[in-house]
Order: structure tokens, then sequence, then C-alpha cells
């Protein structure tokens, strides 16, 4: 029994230590199919240029870039209840669950059995005219069939696996990042439209009090009755305006609480402005593009070429032999006292080569399956860089420009306000028609709205700039289940 262990030991032993060659060609990385820098030109002159030792966005946590602190709490809600991240984080364990398997394929399957069998002959089978029962008992050790790992396959098949395991991972990075950009955005938008509902009410209040003053100028016959049916239908714009930002304000509310994945509390909703809340910390521009390679979607695509390149050595392997070992040892004997005592070891070795002659073309056809899968995941892996520097020159483009359009936009507000004032002066005191003073009530408060939606649209390149190059994840908060 000892040397039937022995030589189990010893099968396992040199099972596990044989090493043979990968067929797998040598992964290289391709070249970037990208210029070496970010796009120059009039639209990024306004982006401040990157100081030699800044910190890359990819190492700046999305609490070091959001001081908002209740904007802050309403993401840390989102990354332990939303639904898509946690499907995320479960297929990281399904994945490395399925890696797990492809390593143990790596060693050898060793298992205890203990059997018995029996059998009867009937009286008429045997010389002695009496029915004979034949009883066996077995115990030991065995080892199913382990495949000797010579040309690298079932290292390869382990490889690829490992690779898709650590891509899950990459989109789980992915995800978050795109969580926290999505639930800032849907934040700031909630905002900006508060501020739309704000603005209407305060229209809807003013133009109703000039509506109120023609109505009576009209009823003394001071002014004819378009001057108040014009106030009329600014009052009735205003109205309307302030119903449609009352539902918008809801259904931003709606939309935030999908994201976060829970109602959000009463006294995290915001109440300020633009600038109040978003107080976004200053980010490097100018980087090269070689930094596009810190976010996850291309690093996940990139984990997908190396497991394509694995799966090559598969299928090259299959052209192979292929050995494997199925051995046993223990005790066997017609009693079951008997079966540990001395002289009743047994053992079996059986060993199997499998030497591929003719297939018909299918280890052939599976090889080029795989250069194919591999030259798919080389196009794929390059399309991700590409998109990535497109969305980073974007939005660097539209940076650039955004302080000139804030800047214009506050001098607009600024112009029409002294404009409307003037108009508004001079029918209160009768020495013009209201249609003035409605134009410029016009151009006034179409002047406030685009105001707002030029700090929205610089608050949410800020958080869109921060996703594209990379930022956002915080590996010490992982989703709560």
């Amino acid at each position: 029994m000892k040397k039937s262990l022995f030589t189990m030991a010893a099968l396992a032993a040199l099972a596990t230590t044989m090493a043979g060659c990968s067929l797998a060609p040598v992964y290289e990385r391709p070249a970037q199919p990208v210029a070496p820098a970010f796009p120059h030109g009039d639209a990024y002159q306004g982006v401040p240029q990157a100081a030699a030792d800044a910190k890359p966005v990819s190492q700046i946590l999305w609490r070091e870039y959001f001081a908002d602190p209740k904007l802050r709490k309403v993401i840390e809600l989102a990354l332990a209840n939303n639904r898509d991240l946690r499907v995320s984080v479960l297929n990281i364990e399904k994945a490395k669950a399925q890696y797990n398997i492809d390593t143990a394929a790596l060693l050898p399957k060793l298992s205890a059995n203990v059997s018995q069998s029996a059998t009867r002959t009937p009286s008429n089978m045997t010389g002695t005219g009496q029915s004979i029962v034949n009883r066996q008992y077995n115990g030991g050790l065995v080892m199913s069939s382990y495949e000797l790992d010579f040309f690298g396959k079932v290292r390869n098949q382990s490889e690829a696996g490992l690779q898709s395991y650590l891509g899950t991972e990459e989109a789980r990075r992915t995800q978050q990042i795109t969580l926290v950009s999505e639930v800032a955005n849907a934040y700031l938008t909630l905002i900006a439209d508060q501020q739309r509902l704000k603005l209407a009410q305060e229209t809807l209040k003013s133009q109703q009090t000039s509506y109120d003053l023609s109505r009576k100028r009209f009823a003394s016959g001071v002014v004819a009755g378009t001057d108040m049916y014009d106030a009329q239908t600014s009052v009735e714009t205003a109205r309307n305006d302030a119903a449609v930002y009352t539902a918008q304000v809801a259904l931003d509310q709606n939309a935030l609480a999908l994201l976060v994945g829970s109602t959000v509390p009463d006294d995290l909703l915001p109440t300020g402005e633009l600038e109040e809340v978003t107080q976004l910390a200053a980010i490097p521009a100018g980087l090269p593009s070689d930094l596009l390679q810190s976010r996850p979607d291309v690093q996940e695509a990139e984990r997908s070429l190396r497991a394509a390149n694995a799966n090559i050595g598969v299928a090259r392997a299959a052209f192979f032999p292929s050995i494997s070992l199925t051995a046993s040892g223990g005790s066997a004997s017609s009693t079951l006292s008997g079966l540990f005592k001395a002289g009743s070891s047994t053992w079996s070795f059986a060993p199997q080569i499998n030497l591929p002659i003719f297939d018909g073309g299918v280890n052939r056809a599976n090889l080029n399956i795989a250069k194919a899968d591999r030259d798919i995941s080389v196009a794929q892996y390059e399309k991700s860089i590409q998109t990535a520097f497109r969305e980073v020159a974007d939005a660097l483009a539209t940076r650039g420009t955004l302080d000139q359009r804030l800047a214009s936009s506050q001098a607009l507000v600024e112009a029409s306000q002294k404009s409307y004032t003037i108009n508004e002066a001079r029918y209160r005191q009768g020495a013009d028609t209201y249609l003035n003073a409605l134009v410029s009530q016009r151009a006034l408060y179409t002047a406030q709205q685009g105001l707002i939606t030029t700090r929205l649209a610089k608050n949410s390149n800020a958080v869109t700039l921060y996703k594209v190059l990379g930022g956002g994840w915080q590996p010490e908060l992982p989703p709560q289940r």
C-alpha cells in the first residue's frame, strides 16, 4: 500500500513539473494608430497646458475632483446601489470562477475511492451444486485522465481565461467611471433645470405685473388693445415655460434616482447655483495621447487581444500529440478486514498518446479562426484607441472655446437687461408702446436661458474631460450587495 501511494505521489509530482514549450505568438502591443499629441488650433487655444509634473487624471479620485459634499454623497449612493455596476461586479466573480476552472487543468486530479462489488453464481452453473457469492473490496487513490502539457495547450487556455477575467475587471472600472460621470451630469442638469424653472417663475411674475398695468391702461383708454394682448402673450409664454420646467425638474429627479439605484434624500438634492455646486478642480490638459492607455476600456480591449493571442497557441497545440495519464493505486481484498493487510496492494497505470493524423482540415480551420480572432482583436484595440483619442480631442476643443462663450453669454445678458430696463421704463412712462419692451424682454429671457445652458455646458465638459481621460476609479469603495 505504501509503495502504491509513493508511486501515485511520484506520478503526480512528475506531471506537475512537466514543462513544455508554448506555441502562442510572442505578444507585442500594436502601435497606436493616432497622433503622439492631442490636436492644436484655434479651438484649443483656451485650454491651459499641463505642468511637467502634473498628476495624471487617471490618478485623481472622484472625491478629489468633485468638491460639493452633496454631490459626493449622491455618487457614494450610486456606487453602493446602482444595479448595472452590481452586474459588473458579479461578472467579475463569474470570470474569476471560470479562470479557476481553467487553472485547475494544470494540476492532476486525485480522488480517494473505496468500493465493493459482489457477484452471485447460481447453483446450476457451479460444479458443487451450490450458489457462490464472490465479493471484492477496493480502496485507494485515483488520478483521472491528466494531460501532460508538453505544447502549452492547457497553459494557453489558462492564460486566455486569465486575460478574460482581467478584462471583466477593466469593464467594471469603465462602468464605474461612466456611472460617476452620469451621476454628476444628471446632478448638474437638475440644477440647470431648477434655475430655468426659477427664471420662468420670476419672468411670469414680472410679466404678470406688466400685463395688469396694460389691462388697466386699456380699460382707461390710455393704450391700444395691442399693448394688452402683447403683454398677455408674454405672460402665457412664461406660464407655459414654468409648467414645462416644473415637469422637467421632476423628470431629472427620476433620472437621478435611477442612476443612484434608490430615492435620493431631499437633503442631498441640489439647491444652489451651478458655479456654487460644481467647484470642479482644475485638471491637466495637453497630455500626450499615450496616456490613453490608462483608460480601462482601452485596457479591456488589450486584454481581449492577449486572450486571442493565447488562443492561437491552443489551436496550434492541436496539431501535436497529446499524452494523458490515468493511474490508480491502493488495496484489494475479498474481505473488508483484509483490505489493508500486507500483500493486498494493487495499482494500475494507463498512459494514452493521441496523435492527430487526419481530421478533414478541422485543426487547420480552428487555427485560422484563432488567427482571425486575433486580427479582429487588434482592429478593435486600435479602434478603442482612436475612439478615446477622438473623445479627448472633442472635449478639449469644447473646453477651449467655453470661456469665450461664457463671457459672451454674460455680456449678452447684461446688454439685454439694460435694453429691457430702458424700454420697460419708457412704456411705464407712456413714452412708447409695449412692443419694444416685449421684444427686449424676450431677448433678455432668451439670453438668460442661454447663459444657464452655457454654464451647464462648461461644467458638463469638465465632467466629460475627467471621464474620457480615465478619471473616477476608486477601488477602495466596492459596491455593496
